[in-house]
């Protein structure tokens, strides 16, 4: 891991965020890019060059004053930290950097959709995920250590997951020492015997050239896929949950609807996502 992206509001979830990506950096070695997007007023857009040229400096400057009082903080020291200001509102600029940079992680702060102030609300967070080719790591809370021991990342085991499975798994395998893929079975997304799902993971894991020596295989039964996720949890010293979302299609996961919205709005603990 070579570079991490962090965008920042400069509000509390941010530092968290920052924090947890300070000590991912340490780990790996890598640098921090630490990207502010300026929240430029619409009128701005019609405004003569003069005045538009006035306000950006204005703005740059009360976000540089930002940058050097948020980034002095005593867990980036020894680090390599990149700042960046972006003028535009679009939130897959975001996306489009980590491109850009080859960026390996973007670690970001969520409200949830309990708040509205600043960019990093829930559905903010969404937009983000549903643009990055770049998996996200998103934080909900003060970090407690980035030590994910145990990660459980949710799939269906169909052939068709195989490639981002396994993509997935390169940077989980960095990230935590316990990887599980989880089946839940539900009622109402094609319910199957124990047979069938012991049957449906072997032939996973032989396409995939995977054995449960490489991995954990952990299944559970619930109403829906994300009950399932959050009764797994709680049964399991669980550090981080992962999911792979459709871009194209919003945050679908392949199990389909909008589970993955609700995983990465609800669930307190970090969640990692990768787009199909």
């Amino acid at each position: 891991m070579k570079k991490i992206i962090v965008p920042v509001d400069f509000s509390k979830h941010s530092e968290y965020a920052l924090e947890t990506a300070a000590e991912l950096a340490k780990k790996h070695n890598a640098e921090l890019i630490v990207m502010h997007m300026l929240e430029m007023s619409d009128s701005i857009f019609s405004a003569s060059v003069t005045e538009r040229n006035d306000e950006n400096a204005f703005m740059l400057l009360v976000a540089k004053k930002q940058f050097d009082t948020f980034l002095d903080q005593p867990y980036l020291e020894g680090l390599t930290v990149t700042p960046m200001v972006k003028y535009l509102k679009v939130l897959n600029e975001v996306a489009a950097v980590a491109t850009e940079v080859n960026a390996d992680l973007i670690v970001m702060g969520s409200r949830g959709h309990n708040d509205y102030d600043g960019i990093f609300t829930g559905s903010n967070t969404e937009k983000i995920v549903r643009h990055s080719n770049t998996p996200v790591l998103i934080i909900k809370s003060k970090p407690q250590n980035v030590d994910f021991n145990s990660i459980v990342l949710a799939t269906d085991f169909s052939e068709g997951s195989i490639p981002s499975i396994k993509k997935s798994l390169e940077l989980l395998n960095k990230l935590g020492k316990k990887i599980s893929l989880l089946n839940i079975n539900t009622p109402n997304l094609g319910f199957l015997s124990t047979d069938e799902i012991d049957e449906k993971i072997t032939l996973f894991l032989e396409k995939a050239k995977l054995t449960e020596n490489d991995i954990t295989i952990a299944r559970i039964s619930d109403h829906s896929v994300e009950d399932g996720i959050s009764s797994f949890v709680k049964r399991n010293s669980i550090d981080a949950v992962s999911v792979i979302t459709h871009g194209r299609k919003g945050l679908n996961h392949f199990f389909g609807g909008s589970i993955s919205e609700d995983v990465v709005n609800h669930v307190k603990l970090p969640v990692i996502t990768f787009k199909l």
